[in-house]
């Protein structure tokens, strides 16, 4: 047994060995045209799973994104509705001729008859001049 003998082997040629042989090669024909559909559905759903998500990180990305200006704007509404507020005091208060006299007397220095005005030195400007 130093040498593996080859053998020729004659085939039968009966009619139902070409059918077996036939049988074998179309079975063969057929798994190896499964896999090639298998692997072209796997490629495919793949293709598409990737563009899916790709899409849903993308719309989530851009959610993220609306989300942090809609709370920059509520933050920025909130500021203008306070500013609303105390604008809408302001007109109250201009309506009242008293607070329209102590506004004058303030930033304009006017005065009322037999009323001197005397300008104070603020704390600051004190402690920084010493």
């Amino acid at each position: 047994m130093s040498a593996i003998r080859s053998r020729n082997i004659a085939k039968l040629q009966t009619q139902y060995a070409i059918q077996q042989e036939s049988a074998e090669l179309s079975s063969a024909r057929k798994r190896k045209l499964l896999y090639r559909r298998l692997a072209a559905y796997v490629v495919l759903a793949g293709v598409i799973s990737f563009f899916m998500i790709s899409t849903y990180i993308s719309q989530l990305s851009a959610l993220e994104e609306k989300e942090a200006e809609k709370k920059q704007l509520q933050k920025q509404l909130s500021g203008l509705e306070k500013q609303q507020q105390i604008l809408e005091e302001e007109i109250v208060k201009l309506n009242d001729d008293e607070y329209i006299a102590k506004l004058a007397r303030k930033e304009y220095f006017l005065s009322e008859e037999n009323e001197i005005i005397f300008n104070l030195p603020k704390e600051e400007e004190e402690k920084s001049s010493q």
